[in-house]
């Protein structure tokens, strides 16, 4: 099934317009709230990144298309703060108890966030899988790009690449895999290449055939061609 979240590469969703290059980095002052929320959210411990994208993948077709950026991130936020036990229905609808939450000593303060924000989340991590590929070698991605590990799960190959071949540009070493770690399966960090394709072998009628396409790609995602 098309996960409706997967949508690049796909005909019918209407032109691109970016915005102009003076354009504020956000739209309405709720935006930045909505950020700033789900960033401090994040600092509870209770998910991780992965676990963060999948919650907005898995919002209902019928939301994900109707919601716009920041409402996305909103809802699944709420869905995962409540998954995860963190709120209640009532402490959404304001109707919670009024007392300290366990987590209060965790909260990201006002002082740390510019330090927290510089230090980031590195996803690099050792890893006992060896690199099957080389540079300059030829591959070809998985078809269908569906989780290997969890039925109807996170991943991060797309489905406009599915059975693309293309060519090893760059080894990155080894990272966190989402298809694992956005389903509480551990870190599972697998070596990662920048993975380049021709756009004739991603699309039926290319503008420019001769363009390419560059994706950083997991091993488990890749097969010699």
């Amino acid at each position: 099934m098309t996960r409706v979240h997967d949508m690049g590469g796909r005909f019918g969703d209407g032109p691109v317009n970016p915005e102009p290059e003076d354009a504020p980095v956000f739209a309405e002052d709720w935006h930045a709230r909505a950020l700033a929320v789900t960033l401090a959210a994040g600092f509870l411990g209770q998910w991780n990144l992965d676990i963060s994208r999948h919650a907005r993948e898995r919002l209902s077709p019928k939301d994900y298309m109707r919601f716009s950026y920041y409402e996305k991130w909103l809802a699944g936020l709420t869905d995962l703060l409540v998954e995860r036990g963190v709120l209640s229905l009532d402490d959404l609808r304001g109707a919670g108890e009024d007392s300290p939450h366990p987590l209060a000593d965790r909260k990201l303060k006002a002082e740390a966030v510019s330090g927290a924000l510089a230090k980031g989340g590195p996803a690099d991590r050792p890893s006992n899988i060896a690199a099957r590929f080389a540079v300059g070698q030829m591959v070809v991605t998985s078809r269908p790009t569906s989780n290997r590990l969890v039925e109807g799960g996170h991943t991060r190959l797309p489905i406009y690449a599915a059975g693309a071949k293309g060519r090893i540009l760059r080894l990155h070493g080894a990272h966190v895999l989402p298809d694992s770690n956005a389903h509480d399966l551990g870190e599972a960090p697998e070596p990662i290449y920048a993975v380049a394709f021709p756009a004739s072998e991603l699309w039926a009628s290319p503008e420019h055939p001769d363009d390419e396409v560059v994706m950083d790609l997991w091993q488990s995602y890749l097969e010699p061609a």
